[in-house]
């Protein structure tokens, strides 16, 4: 495990110790110093250390805060210094939800959240809190309730983007203290209860049957009024009733195929053999095909 924590620069030193010590030994016989040389390298292969680019690393000297150090290799003093952490700096996502949380109106609902954070100051981070990890998430959830019950339901429901930008100023303003900044603040779900569901379903279909029905009304509006202009038409210039009535005639054998038998009364006011032109046209159409 000792082996597995240490790095390439630690490795090449207690190689050059135990190369040094064999040397001293062979060289000088004197066994003191060949224990001399290998406390030595051992205490210099102890002082290494390396940063990864995504971390800064607090250090402590005599317990007081020496720096946050950049990625690369850096030198500590063994028995004096001691690195005490590694802060991630990247950007980092945490769930947060609230349970049967009652919103300004009285309505119990489940909400699921997302934080997505990251540490601009890796000193207040570590000195300012204690596990700024957990403490975040706290501070995520204690905020999102005190949120939803100052907020009514229609609005959680339909503006969330508003109501996620709430979020993140208020949790901003809290971590903000401890190095940290908050990027962004989305909520997954609500979760409302299964009565609730489902009268908001029956309402729903109910406005859409109303919607349905206005327009049908309207529509009916519509076509009175342009039956009403033409009768008016058709009241004006009978001659322009004969031929609608002539026209709807034809139509009407045509797609059928068949003769159609009318009243008497309707041809001798149309003043036309219409039976004798249906059934030339019927014979014609008979004929072509």
């Amino acid at each position: 495990m000792l082996l597995g924590s240490l790095n390439v620069v630690t490795y090449l030193l207690l190689i050059l110790t135990a190369l040094g010590t064999y040397a001293s030994w062979w060289w000088t016989g004197d066994v003191r110093w060949s224990a001399l040389a290998l406390a030595a390298g051992v205490y210099v292969s102890a002082s290494p250390r390396i940063v990864m680019e995504w971390n800064r690393a607090i250090l402590l000297r005599l317990g007081r805060f020496r720096g946050a150090v950049p990625p690369g290799l850096f030198w500590v003093i063994p028995g004096l210094d001691t690195v005490v952490a590694m802060v991630d700096v990247r950007v980092r996502s945490t769930s947060f939800s609230a349970e049967k949380t009652l919103t300004k109106d009285t309505v119990p609902v489940n909400v699921d959240a997302v934080l997505f954070w990251v540490v601009t100051d890796a000193k207040r981070a570590i000195l300012e809190v204690e596990r700024f990890r957990e403490t975040v998430s706290w501070a995520a959830q204690t905020t999102l309730r005190d949120v939803i019950g100052k907020t009514e339901l229609v609005r959680m429901v339909c503006d969330r983007e508003t109501l996620d930008n709430e979020l993140r100023t208020i949790i901003d303003a809290k971590t903000s203290e401890w190095g940290i900044t908050v990027q962004s603040v989305e909520i997954r779900d609500v979760q409302l209860p299964a009565a609730l569901e489902d009268a908001m379903s029956r309402r729903a279909q109910a406005d859409r049957e109303k919607e349905a029905r206005v327009i049908l009304a309207q529509s009916e509006v519509l076509v009175a009024e342009q039956m009403e202009k033409a009768a008016q038409t058709y009241v004006h210039l009978p001659l322009a009733m004969q031929l609608r009535a002539m026209n709807m005639t034809y139509e009407s054998i045509k797609e059928r195929g068949a003769l159609m038998v009318i009243p008497s009364g309707m041809a001798d006011s149309l003043n036309v053999g219409i039976v004798g032109v249906a059934a030339a046209g019927f014979r014609r159409e008979g004929g072509a095909s």
